[in-house]
């Protein structure tokens, strides 16, 4: 086994945060050399951690963590050099053409910034954005929702951008009347029973509630995710609880884990 050891290519001055990228660009070129883990490592093969890091990044924001939060967006960094890393080895880009398009792209995408557009509110700065996508050659105005972020996440955008082309309800009383039409035909399924048309009448009611949240200027996969947070923080007490008292969940009767459940909600309303 080889003893030497690499220098870390520290920046010229720590303060220039171009010398401070280029020694953290050659430390990720010295790993993908030295190290067997990272040497392995494909676009593929990391492809899912990319997702991690983004959402463990969603985590310190919403829990106002901001020493995380600068950790997490480095994790995020790592990820976008070392994949350019990895297309530069095989010829296809390096990380100054990343950072190269995104600057382009911003300061075409915001005529009303850098050219002689005149746009006064956000709507119309969304509009235009979407608008200078079609003219780079989209075919579609959906074209740019990603295929894996989660389904509530992904309809709202699909709703937002089907918005911002005049493809949306008047107002959100005839949104919420398509809620109870959707929750009907989803209720005539279940009793007639038929498990396909069920499923499918519950993703339409499911995409109206994502519309009606949209209305309500509720970004639906926060409020799930808000609930979800809320449920496990009132199950993991009903856990506690049961502990305490010597009791297991198993045994134990739904009105008195219900009870536990109260207690965890009073306990809430007190704090």
């Amino acid at each position: 086994m080889s003893t030497n050891k690499r220098e870390v290519p520290l920046p010229k001055n720590a303060g220039d945060v171009l010398d401070v990228m280029d020694s953290f660009i050659q430390i990720v070129r010295i790993l993908r050399t030295d190290c067997p883990w990272d040497r392995e490592q494909t676009h593929e093969s990391i492809s899912h951690l990319l997702i991690e890091e983004a959402y463990e990044t969603l985590d310190a924001i919403s829990e106002k963590n901001d020493k995380e939060f600068a950790k997490e967006l480095g994790d995020l960094l790592l990820h976008v050099v070392m994949h350019s890393v990895l297309a530069e080895e095989r010829g296809a880009f390096a990380f100054i053409d990343v950072i190269k398009n995104v600057s382009a792209k911003l300061v075409h995408r915001h005529p009303h910034v850098f050219g002689d557009d005149n746009i006064d509110n956000a709507d119309e700065v969304i509009k235009n954005w979407e608008s200078q996508k079609m003219k780079e050659g989209r075919k579609s105005i959906l074209e740019g929702v990603p295929k894996h972020i989660p389904a509530l996440l992904k309809a709202q955008r699909m709703q937002e951008k089907a918005s911002n082309v005049g493809f949306d309800w008047n107002n959100k009383h005839d949104v919420w009347n398509k809620v109870d039409e959707e929750y009907s035909e989803l209720k005539a399924e279940l009793d007639a029973g038929d498990i396909e048309k069920i499923n499918d009448e519950f993703g339409d009611f499911m995409f109206a509630l994502v519309n009606a949240a949209r209305f309500e200027n509720i970004v639906a996969e926060e409020a799930l995710n808000g609930t979800n947070k809320k449920f496990k923080r009132r199950f993991e007490f009903i856990e506690q609880r049961a502990k305490e008292d010597g009791k297991v969940l198993k045994e134990m009767s739904l009105q008195d884990m219900d009870e536990y459940w109260n207690e965890a909600k009073r306990n809430e309303s007190i704090s």
